[in-house]
């Protein structure tokens, strides 16, 4: 549809749009007054109102009672892995995620949620190359960056390799889970070798919605990691869910 034919919310809605994904309106500053725009648009509140509607949708503003429309704060985390800070940051104590979103000035925390034994997931079980039912050690976690959620990840470990590892206490470990796995005085002894990531976008189910805070019409990526050892197991699988509004990935891919 030609911009001259487009109905006058979607005018306002794009023209709006266009100041904020510029950053002319800033992430939590607040919008005029439904009957301001009324005036600066010389249409009617019932026209403003559809196109302030159509922004929510778009995940690009809030509403707070009481207070009025603002543009919606997104604590975005660059992401970004290489071999050798993989290892670097293992060997600090500090994840990667931390490390990442406390390098951008921003604050990490991760939540353990829960910690058990159950049958793998058919897609997980074929990762890990197991039997399908196989039991595996499930930890969930919630990770969030400035108090607002980021992602839900949960990871699923062989219960031969890692029963009797701090890897079935209900605990955050030290280095990750990657220092359990490759310490050389602990039970496994493995060097992890190669990740690889299925990505999947798709809408969230109404569970992931209220747990990230995903706002109407925001997309999830889900996130499926294998780590393989030079042993030749693959030792883990990590099912991400992170909401596409705040997040920015980036792979560095070495050609030999």
């Amino acid at each position: 549809m030609a911009e001259k034919d487009l109905p006058p919310y979607r005018k306002i809605a794009d023209e709006l749009r266009a100041l904020i994904l510029s950053g002319r309106l800033r992430a939590g500053e607040k919008l005029k007054s439904e009957n301001e725009l009324k005036d600066q648009y010389a249409t009617t509140r019932v026209t403003v109102r559809k196109a302030l509607a159509l922004l929510k949708a778009d995940g690009l503003l809030i509403s707070e009672q009481g207070r009025g429309v603002f543009v919606r704060p997104r604590p975005n985390v660059q992401m970004l892995t290489t071999g050798a800070n993989f290892r670097q940051r293992r060997d600090t104590g500090v994840s990667n995620f931390n490390a990442e979103a406390a390098a951008q000035g921003l604050r990490p925390e991760q939540r353990i949620l829960s910690v058990e034994t159950v049958s793998a997931p058919a897609d997980v079980a074929s990762r890990l190359e197991l039997a399908e039912g196989s039991e595996v050690i499930l930890r969930r976690r919630a990770f969030f960056v400035n108090d607002e959620p980021m992602q839900l990840v949960d990871g699923y470990y062989p219960v031969d390799l890692f029963a009797g590892t701090e890897v079935t206490q209900n605990r955050k470990i030290r280095g990750g889970v990657s220092r359990v796995i490759e310490d050389p005085e602990g039970s496994i002894k493995q060097r992890i070798t190669q990740f690889v990531e299925d990505l999947e976008i798709r809408m969230p189910t109404p569970s992931e919605t209220d747990s990230l805070r995903i706002p109407p019409g925001v997309p999830l990526a889900r996130v499926l990691r294998t780590a393989h050892t030079s042993a030749g197991r693959k030792v883990e699988v990590l099912d991400s869910r992170v909401p596409c509004d705040r997040h920015v990935f980036r792979y560095v891919i070495d050609i030999p």
